[in-house]
């Protein structure tokens, strides 16, 4: 190994970010390896071994360290004192003293050796660096391209790594074509034995907040919150919102002028109904807003239960429940309350039932 090797050390060390001490200290270590591969027949073998290379020419020398002591019992790894002395007068008893054995032959085994060294960790390098910028990026939303699939996995082009969209994590109806670009959440990013994994989602809600906060500038500057969401993935979101500036309507700067703003976000989900809800303190009204576009004539809460009595005119009960009863209970999910949803006609007769029967112990009590 020469300087224009050191030099090439250098710029890979500046270019990965590797540590240089620690790039250095891998090859001497790969070195020692190496030789006791190449020359386990040698007369230093068994012997302790020392392998250094030069930071600036690159020349590699190979020690056989053996401990200073009195009377020599195992040739291998001991020293008298005396011949100690004559490789250096500074030596003493306990000391380790260390003796020239490089090989002619090593320069080439030496260079072999620490060519594989710094490919496997340039390898390393690139790997963590990719995984600590993926894992800056987790839980934040992301574009990529459809590369493949297989065995039910779509698998997406990030640039400098793939991304795994699992089974789960597609939306139901959806087609994956090749070449397709998608937005997508990073759900998790592990760091596994074969490099960094990106495990991405179409289906989780964080993924329509991060479209929301994309094309809302109100809801990224933070003057308007998103308080929840509740999603079923393909089919339908709720998302109430919330302003803090009064001069701010919620609702109004998600949905954007004529409606550009939700309507990207729904092109965006292969046209997957959005409802936005105008966030409220008071559960009462939370609840009869996350039941829209039902209209609702009362709510009664309870606190202890975190239970809801909901009541609607006859020809709203169908809308409010929902199609095989969607809209109630993303409302449920949406606002954390159970909801039990009654027609007016239903909450009366239950009124006059509950009636009678007081009546009925009230005669009996006379």
């Amino acid at each position: 190994m020469n300087e224009e090797f050191i030099d090439a050390l250098r710029e890979i060390v500046n270019e990965k970010g590797i540590s240089e001490d620690l790039l250095f200290t891998t090859i001497e270590d790969a070195l020692v390896a190496a030789y006791k591969k190449n020359y386990a027949n040698s007369s230093v073998n068994g012997q302790n071994v020392k392998v250094t290379m030069d930071r600036e020419s690159g020349e590699t020398h190979v020690y056989a360290q053996k401990e200073v002591v009195e009377e020599v019992y195992d040739e291998t790894c001991e020293i008298s004192l005396e011949e100690a002395k004559e490789i250096s007068p500074r030596y003493t008893i306990g000391d380790i003293a260390e003796m020239e054995v490089t090989p002619r032959s090593f320069g080439r085994i030496a260079a072999q050796s620490a060519k594989q060294v710094v490919i496997q960790r340039i390898k390393e390098a690139e790997r963590t660096i990719i995984y600590n910028e993926f894992k800056e990026k987790e839980f934040d939303i992301i574009t990529g391209t459809i590369i493949r699939k297989d065995r039910g996995n779509v698998f997406i082009n990030l640039g400098k790594i793939e991304a795994i969209l699992g089974p789960n994590e597609q939306m139901p109806g959806e087609q994956y074509n090749f070449n397709e670009k998608l937005s997508l959440y990073i759900v998790e990013v592990k760091n596994g034995t074969k490099g960094p994994q990106i495990i991405v989602s179409r289906t989780h809600p964080g993924l329509v907040k991060r479209l929301f906060e994309r094309e809302v500038p109100e809801i990224y500057n933070g003057i308007v919150e998103i308080k929840s969401i509740a999603r079923e993935a393909g089919s339908r979101t709720k998302i109430a919102v919330y302003s803090n500036d009064d001069n701010v309507e919620a609702m109004g700067a998600c949905v954007g002028p004529k409606g550009i703003r939700v309507q990207n976000i729904v092109n965006e989900l292969k046209n997957e109904k959005i409802d936005i809800i105008k966030y409220s303190k008071l559960p009462e009204e939370n609840i009869a807003n996350a039941l829209s576009p039902a209209k609702i004539l009362e709510v009664k809460v309870d606190e202890e239960t975190k239970s809801a009595k909901v009541v609607v005119d006859d020809n709203q009960l169908s809308l409010a429940i929902g199609k095989e009863g969607q809209n109630v209970r993303l409302a449920a999910r949406l606002t954390g309350w159970k909801i039990d949803i009654k027609s007016k006609s239903q909450a009366l007769e239950i009124i006059e039932e509950n009636d009678e029967e007081l009546l009925i112990v009230e005669e009996i009590q006379e």
